[in-house]
């Protein structure tokens, strides 16, 4: 069938407009290749008129030292791939073990190339902001990592003021293996490496479906327990101004804008780590 160009021609007419599904905020994030778990996890947390975009990584499944800081000269160009023509509030990377092997600020610089209007953050900044928040210094760790990349979680817990009591990984070396560990397992997991003059247990990555068993895990120690999605997501939320509380997750998802406010501050007076 052949239809002339300039055939139709539509009757003008004035669209109304209005706020948008996301017109409180807008997030975006970073996420591996592989990922199977933070996309869900920040669905779950995602409160009504707030936008959650995704942008993904090349990685190889392989979660080594050298993997990891293979994907730095990615991340400029995947973060702006994020709502090109619009506006985001805040832009996250999202990999634990990556922000560490490559380096906190340099995740930051690279985001903020791709998106300068957005505030830049890591989910590793905002576990150092979420357990500051909770008042913990001395603390538990928990990972899914090999020990040469543990080195590298212990070095930046440390570089950022925590003195970290116990830190204890499984040693998988594939992402597909850290997706498939049992949230109950390591509910298990984390709470044996639970120590009396511990302020919080922290596990490590994002990957981990510890979202499901962080609010059981607080119960079973009786002091705030602090997962790798769980702090992202509230640190993003508080950076674009959200003050909801998403109860069920935790005592830090009930901590406000004023909280973060708090730790945001305080960084500015403390050397960070590199």
């Amino acid at each position: 069938m052949n239809i002339e160009k300039g055939a139709v021609k539509s009757t003008p007419v004035e669209a109304r407009l209005d706020r948008g599904r996301h017109w409180r905020a807008k997030l975006g994030f970073v996420v591996l290749a592989m990922e199977q778990t933070v996309e869900d996890d920040v669905w779950t947390m995602t409160p009504p008129g707030v936008g959650v975009h995704f942008s993904r990584i090349p990685m190889s499944n392989h979660a080594t030292v050298e993997t990891l800081g293979a994907m730095a000269p990615d991340i400029t160009a995947s973060a702006g791939l994020l709502l090109p023509d619009d506006r985001l509030d805040a832009i996250c990377y999202t990999c634990n073990s990556g922000t560490m092997v490559i380096g906190e600020e340099g995740v930051n610089a690279a985001l903020a190339r791709a998106r300068p209007e957005a505030r830049p953050t890591t989910v590793m900044t905002g576990v150092v902001r979420g357990l500051h928040a909770l008042g913990a210094r001395r603390i538990v760790v928990a990972t899914p990592y090999l020990d040469e990349v543990n080195d590298y979680v212990l070095a930046f817990l440390a570089g950022h003021g925590f003195e970290v009591l116990d830190i204890q990984g499984l040693n998988l070396r594939t992402n597909t293996e850290i997706d498939l560990v049992e949230p109950e397992f390591m509910r298990e997991y984390a709470r044996g490496l639970d120590r009396t003059d511990a302020d919080a247990v922290f596990i490590c990555c994002g990957a981990l479906r510890t979202l499901d068993i962080v609010g059981a895990l607080e119960a079973d120690v009786g002091k705030p327990a602090v997962v790798s999605n769980q702090a992202m997501m509230w640190d993003c939320l508080r950076l674009a101004g959200i003050e909801d509380v998403v109860p069920g997750y935790g005592r830090l998802m009930e901590l406000d804008c004023a909280a973060h406010r708090s730790v945001v501050a305080r960084e500015s007076r403390a050397p960070r780590a590199a």
